[in-house]
């Protein structure tokens, strides 16, 4: 393996012992091998810190529970390796996931971070995605911006990058990775290796997209945050368009549930947004 294409893999896990083992067969079937694998428990209080005994070879970390992007922050640092591989806890891998990617940065030096497209099963049943999650390769940030169309399991990144971009932002309880993604687009050019090599498994109770309310009220706080940046106009202006759609998506359920601090907000923020434009 060459020192270049080291790869660090972080498994952010809480309370999934059960799946957690299928995740780590699907890195230890790889073709191409990581250079290590690293578990961050953050506070089960399930079988998990049991894993490394079927699984000796990782290296495991427990914190108390402080959320996923605390735990993905603590594997990056505790990586030694130039690229990151993240992986949920309740996904896995085609075996040959690290091999395309290693073979898709050879090819193209330049672009630091990359990252495949996915298959679906809910409740053991193969979905079909709609066209709202399509993949896209090179300058993506117009869009990546309505929603989330890259999965965390499904990127290599360099640490260079993370560098520059920073690092998952602990603050937000969910969309963390909308928001990292968002960062990278920016600037970045974002490969796309347009085959299925991750699965993902939806239907779980305590997967954080069924568990919060109104989404869009995260990623709301992500653009904001860009606003921030110097940014071109034309960015900026296609940032502050999104932020109208959104805000009228959330007043209209504000309305609907007679919130009326929300309703009061929204209507100043997409007020705001639209003579800024």
């Amino acid at each position: 393996m060459s020192d270049n294409y080291n790869i660090s893999v972080v498994i952010p896990t809480y309370n999934r012992f059960e799946v957690l083992g299928r995740a780590l067969e699907s890195v230890f079937s790889q073709t191409y091998h990581p250079k290590e694998v690293i578990v961050i428990d953050d506070g089960s209080t399930d079988e998990t810190s049991q894993i490394q005994n079927l699984f000796p070879k990782i290296k495991y970390y427990y914190q108390e529970n402080s959320g996923v992007s605390s735990a993905r922050n603590l594997g990056i640092n505790k990586s030694t390796c130039n690229w990151i591989a993240f992986l949920d806890s309740d996904d896995e891998w085609h075996i040959d996931k690290l091999k395309q990617h290693v073979e898709f940065h050879k090819s193209s030096p330049d672009t630091l971070m990359s990252y495949t497209d996915e298959k679906w099963i809910r409740n053991g049943i193969d979905v079909k995605l709609s066209k709202k999650y399509q993949k896209f390769g090179g300058d993506i940030f117009a869009e990546c911006l309505s929603h989330c169309i890259i999965a965390p399991s499904a990127t290599v990144i360099h640490k260079s990058l993370l560098d520059e971009v920073g690092l998952f932002d602990e603050s937000l309880e969910v969309c963390e990775d909308y928001d990292m993604w968002l960062r990278v687009a920016l600037k970045n050019q974002i490969g796309l290796i347009d085959k299925k090599l991750i699965i993902k498994y939806g239907g779980a109770d305590d997967q954080l997209s069924s568990k919060f309310w109104g989404m869009d009220r995260f990623r709301v706080q992500a653009l904001e945050k860009l606003l921030d940046l110097e940014l071109s106009k034309e960015k900026k202006d296609l940032i502050r368009e999104t932020l109208v759609k959104k805000y009228r998506v959330l007043l209209k359920g504000a309305i609907k549930y007679d919130r009326m601090l929300q309703i009061k907000e929204y209507k100043i923020k997409i007020k705001r947004y639209e003579y800024d434009r």
